[in-house]
């Protein structure tokens, strides 16, 4: 008897290290920092959108609680993507370890731990996330931003007095006054073009809505969460030599004057590449969205004239947005469901790029569906009274659905459009 339990006491103290170490409550050096360095500080460090930095100790500690609440409650870092459909190169979500490391480091008072436990600090480039571009057009003078009342679209036209044609790689939009930039369109406007012709460059205008219809193409749509984009070896933008950027800037007044002026970075490609990028989208403006509905369905759909192969889906809709989905049918096959965004976030419209690109054949269907919440249980709703229908304000709504697709290098968006080509 005595040396059984002799033998069972010799045992427990030889297991109490072990179950002591796995014990131990994470610590931010070890155990947190690395997870703010792959997943947060892409926003959360200085000069970018996010209001705090998460660089040090110091920095992180006195948000501990709120780090807590946002990621068990999905809230960031900021993706929506439904995990039972598609997967996303640029997926922020977390993991549940990350999550459970992150909920027992505050749970258990969020010690500092050691210093020389830290990861080398993360090279994040400076001033543009691209790295330091090959060129940079800027407003010549910055858009004056009234405290208070609705603020029409702004059109500036910049000139690239570019040459000859160059292939963009990576774009990036940064706005001085983020806060203020509800979202920015840069327009690639090839020479020859109709579209707002006579208009002064470098100086904002506003446009009635029925003349700020375009055919050309995209270069970024930026919003909260997507100030920038790039494209893997291979595939670009082009910008025919003369062409000018017009940029489509939508300003929401803050309590105070403020002022704008936004810049365009970015880096060409180092070779000719073998296909074009472009931006396609399908909207539907002509909807009508009744007082108190919850959930109202905006459907689009259209065939693709050509074969192309999607890289990335972009939904758009203002405050009441609710939901948003992204469905595709090859010719002769039912529906499949590329994207489906469950909780859309007005504040976080992002570009869910897709992990590996999808060729789609000419006469593919796609179909959008938008849903909104125009009742009082949306908090952001302006007015759960209010008959909803299209326009360019946030009090208004838009239903589009953005994408891009990747065609030969010799295609244009004109050429792509001509079916039966």
């Amino acid at each position: 008897m005595i040396s059984t339990l002799h033998r069972w006491l010799v045992s427990l103290g030889a297991s109490l290290p072990a179950i002591a170490g796995a014990a131990s409550p994470p610590v931010f050096y070890k155990d947190v920092l690395p997870i703010l360095q792959n997943r947060c500080q892409e926003c959360h460090r200085p000069g970018e959108i996010a209001p705090m930095p998460f660089l040090s100790y110091a920095d992180t500690r006195p948000w501990a609680k709120a780090i807590r609440e946002a990621v068990l409650t999905r809230k960031m870092p900021p993706w929506f993507a439904d995990p039972q459909y598609g997967h996303f190169a640029n997926d922020r979500s977390l993991s549940k370890q990350e999550i459970d490391t992150l909920q027992h480091w505050v749970d258990a008072g969020a010690q500092e731990g050691s210093a020389k436990d830290a990861p080398s600090a993360r090279a994040w480039p400076p001033g543009w996330n691209i790295g330091t571009p090959d060129a940079v057009f800027e407003m010549p003078q910055a858009v004056q931003i009234p405290a208070s009342g609705a603020i029409e679209y702004q059109y500036i036209i910049l000139p690239t007095r570019f040459s000859e044609d160059k292939w963009v790689q990576q774009v990036e939009v940064r706005p001085t006054d983020a806060a203020t930039v509800h979202h920015a369109v840069v327009y690639i406007r090839e020479p020859g073009s109709q579209w707002l012709k006579g208009r002064p460059s470098g100086q904002a205008f506003p446009l009635p809505i029925a003349k700020s219809l375009t055919t050309s193409d995209i270069l970024l749509v930026y919003t909260p969460g997507n100030s920038f984009d790039g494209w893997r070896p291979g595939m670009a933008k082009k910008i025919k030599a003369g062409s000018d950027l017009v940029l489509q800037m939508h300003y929401t007044a803050k309590g105070k004057p403020s002022a704008d002026r936004t810049r365009i970075g970015m880096i060409f490609a180092k070779e000719q590449p073998k296909q074009a990028v472009l931006t396609l989208q399908m909207g539907n403006d002509r909807f009508v969205i009744p007082p108190g509905e919850a959930n109202y369905r905006v459907p689009v759909s259209g065939t693709l004239p050509n074969e192309a192969l999607l890289i990335s889906l972009f939904p758009h809709m203002h405050l009441r947005g609710k939901a948003f989905e992204y469905l595709m049918a090859k010719p002769n096959s039912g529906f499949t469901t590329l994207l489906k965004v469950s909780n859309y976030d007005f504040n976080w419209q992002l570009n869910y790029r897709l992990a590996e690109p999808l060729l789609l054949p000419a006469g593919t269907r796609l179909a959008c569906a938008g849903y909104f919440d125009n009742s009082a249980n949306n908090p952001r709703n302006p007015d759960p009274g209010a008959e909803v229908r299209f326009g360019e304000q946030s009090w208004e709504e838009m239903m589009i659905g953005f994408f891009d697709v990747a065609v030969d290098a010799g295609i244009d968006k004109t050429t792509f459009f001509q079916r039966g080509r």
